[in-house]
């Protein structure tokens, strides 16, 4: 009696898909890419402005001794700890070259920053003090939230501070009314199907995909082998965030071209030269020792710039 009563009782925790399930698994993979290459793409962003910030130091220190002491250093701050925000610091940590020491987080949540505080992260549980600190400042915040945190940050960021937004549900402009800041970047991902789109769904470990050669490559954003696009707005968004850096510190045009040069030629050696008119309108005219103007990156995300028409024309790219 008993044999018949469990006959038809199965002990899988894990039933089988319907078919209706199965079409949507292709969520799993977008979920997955979209999470590996926000970090990728973070952490990119933070090694070439850490360069950056390095060559500077370097090139002011060899024309003025007194400021050879200048902090070189990256300051990066998170504003967020949920999902997001936990993947984006342990890819900086392991991954980045970035120390503990220059890292600085904000959270809602303390009990989600216990184990980087003990790797020497600092939570400050303040996000107006974070502001105020970071060079780089990482909204990991949720839709919900976002309100709120750019209530508290807005007149607390220095014109300099780049700030790097995951929150998708908010257009940049409008990004850039809440915090009183024109000097933001996110990243717009879009999706287009491809035949190598399963390859993020290997990536079930961040930092052990961020070693993993076949998703590095499927990580580039001018590339479709993952299903994810970014595209070229995104890449004239990091330029012009590096020549805004060289701006901030009263670089001239001159220096800042040949250091912005120098670090695309390090990583792509058959990189295109960008000088002047790249960046700004062939009508306009800069000495070689007079910094570039300031660009809105919310501008520059938004309409079309001197910069996407030039790379939109490159062979290389």
């Amino acid at each position: 009696m008993e044999d018949d009563l469990l006959a038809d009782v199965s002990f899988s925790f894990e039933n089988p898909l319907t078919e209706e399930e199965k079409e949507l698994l292709y969520l799993r993979a977008r979920s997955a890419g979209l999470t590996f290459c926000g970090c990728a793409h973070a952490s990119f962003l933070c090694k070439l402005v850490h360069s950056l910030r390095c060559l500077i130091k370097s090139r002011r220190a060899n024309r003025d001794s007194l400021v050879s002491g200048e902090d070189s250093d990256l300051c990066v701050g998170i504003i967020g700890m949920g999902h997001m925000g936990r993947q984006l610091l342990t890819s900086l940590l392991e991954k980045s070259g970035i120390k503990p020491s220059q890292i600085k987080i904000s959270s809602r949540t303390p009990d989600s920053a216990v184990e980087f505080i003990q790797k020497g992260v600092e939570c400050l549980f303040d996000n107006r003090r974070l502001a105020a600190w970071a060079d780089v400042l990482f909204l990991c915040s949720l839709p919900s939230h976002l309100p709120k945190v750019c209530a508290d940050l807005h007149s607390h960021l220095s014109k300099s501070c780049l700030v790097y937004s995951f929150t998708s549900a908010v257009p940049v402009n409008r990004l850039a009314q809440l915090l009183g800041h024109d000097f933001i970047l996110k990243p717009q991902y879009g999706f287009v199907a491809c035949d190598t789109a399963d390859v993020v769904l290997t990536c079930t470990h961040l930092t052990t995909a961020l070693t993993d050669h076949l998703l590095i490559k499927a990580s580039c954003p001018l590339t479709m082998s993952s299903g994810i696009y970014l595209g070229l707005s995104w890449v004239c968004a990091v330029l012009y965030s590096l020549l805004n850096i060289c701006t901030s510190t009263s670089l001239g045009s001159s220096d800042a071209l040949s250091l912005i040069n120098r670090i695309l030629k390090e990583k792509w050696p058959h990189a295109v030269d960008l000088n002047t008119h790249s960046f700004i309108s062939a009508s306009s005219t800069l000495l070689t020792e007079e910094p570039f103007p300031w660009i809105s990156l919310a501008d520059a995300q938004t309409k079309e710039t001197p910069l996407l028409c030039f790379l939109s024309s490159s062979k290389s790219m």
